[in-house]
């Protein structure tokens, strides 16, 4: 076997000579598998014509703001000596928790204006999201970033993995683990669970979907960010994606908790739900 295969171009192309990098593209592939699922929920859940497509008009531009103030707010030692990166984020630097954070606070505001329920639009929302997360995990891959620590070939190679994840996986002479498949195949499971539950009859109640997207990736993200080498920590001793995943956990359990003890009847089972908004097609 060839050990020494070039590392994947992080550039896909030049479009008039700016370059076009793989990492943005699995981005964007993502976002629109997403809006895509979405979407398709909302009109079954009877939503506003177009909601989907107008809170992703304002949540994703928002979200990417979200996830680079993050990444900077815990990098501030770097950028308060180099300000002028700040916005530099074609050169990295944002954080998945940020994005997320961000985006549910965009929604918020944007379902109120619409009338329609915040948990309602997060369950339509949550599948296709981690799905996006799935997909955006391989950017990191082609930009050999968010790995783990120093393995062994032979390590990667009883993982059973494909030759190109293994040679990608040789940064600089040393071999890897590959904590962006990690990531990549538990959002992928979690996301096929979600869809399953999400269809069976009399199981979830309305923000429930939501719920048991954050306590799936809070879990898995906990683990995972134990193994990388490049995490963002708070006072340089808690890995702040951990804290974090703790506290996420932590919360939607209480409020999955909180809310069927008190047995809400305002909050439906998901499969019940049907809110009627749909405008009808023009003849």
């Amino acid at each position: 076997m060839n050990q020494f295969i070039a590392a994947i171009n992080p550039v896909a192309f030049r479009l008039g000579g700016i370059p076009v990098a793989w990492y943005g593209i699995l981005i964007g592939i993502g976002i629109v598998v997403a809006m895509s699922l979405a979407s398709r929920e909302g009109d079954l859940k009877g939503m506003p014509q177009d909601f989907v497509v107008d809170m992703a008009f304002w949540t994703v531009p928002i979200a990417i703001v979200g996830a680079r103030i993050y990444y900077v707010v815990f990098e501030w030692q770097y950028y308060i000596l180099h300000p002028e990166q700040i916005i530099q984020i074609w050169n990295g630097g944002i954080a998945i928790y940020g994005a997320l954070i961000a985006g549910g606070i965009t929604v918020y505001f944007f379902t109120k204006t619409k009338q329609v329920p915040f948990f309602l639009a997060l369950d339509v929302l949550a599948p296709g999201v981690l799905i996006a997360q799935s997909i955006g995990r391989w950017g990191n891959f082609i930009n050999q970033e968010a790995h783990g620590s120093e393995v062994s070939r032979q390590f990667l190679e009883k993982l059973l993995l494909p030759e190109f994840i293994i040679n990608q996986m040789n940064i600089n002479g040393t071999y890897y683990h590959p904590t962006f498949l990690y990531e990549s195949l538990w959002s992928l499971i979690g996301f096929v669970v979600i869809l399953i539950l999400r269809r069976q009859k009399k199981i979830l109640r309305q923000g429930e979907v939501f719920l048991t997207y954050v306590m799936w990736y809070s879990f898995g993200r906990f683990f995972i960010e134990g193994m990388r080498t490049d995490s963002l920590y708070l006072f340089d001793v808690i890995r702040v994606s951990q804290l974090l995943s703790i506290i996420l956990f932590a919360g939607a359990a209480v409020v999955w908790a909180y809310r069927r003890y008190n047995n809400y009847p305002k909050d439906p089972f998901y499969t019940d739900i049907d809110l009627g908004m749909k405008n009808p097609e023009s003849n």
